[in-house]
């Protein structure tokens, strides 16, 4: 008798490893345990995704959307919302390198 096959997710799974800096699950908590934070991957796992639930609460909110715990958790596993905050924190990072760059003083 053959495996059942598992969950597939409707939009694929996330994987910032192929982004310039990205690191997958594994990677992190082997840097995090050789700083001294034993960790394993499902652990990093679950701390990314509950940063993400942060974001995605209020952001469901702010769009008059249910934000019951079902449905921020499925917001906060969809590749897609991980990338759009990837690219948020990524321009915010920009403009801070650009405002201190230019001497001004940010916060």
């Amino acid at each position: 008798m053959t495996m059942p096959k598992g969950h597939k997710s409707p939009h694929g799974y996330a994987t910032v490893k192929s982004l310039p800096g990205g690191m997958d699950y594994r990677s992190i908590a082997e840097k995090m345990t050789s700083d001294g934070d034993k960790m394993n991957h499902a652990t990093a796992r679950n701390v990314f995704l509950c940063a993400m639930k942060k974001f995605a609460g209020p952001i469901l909110k702010m769009y008059d959307l249910s934000a019951d715990d079902g449905d921020v958790m499925r917001t906060a596993k969809d590749p897609r919302f991980q990338e759009s905050i990837i690219d948020i924190l990524d321009d915010v990072n920009k403009e801070k390198e650009r405002s201190a760059k230019d001497g001004e003083i940010t916060i």
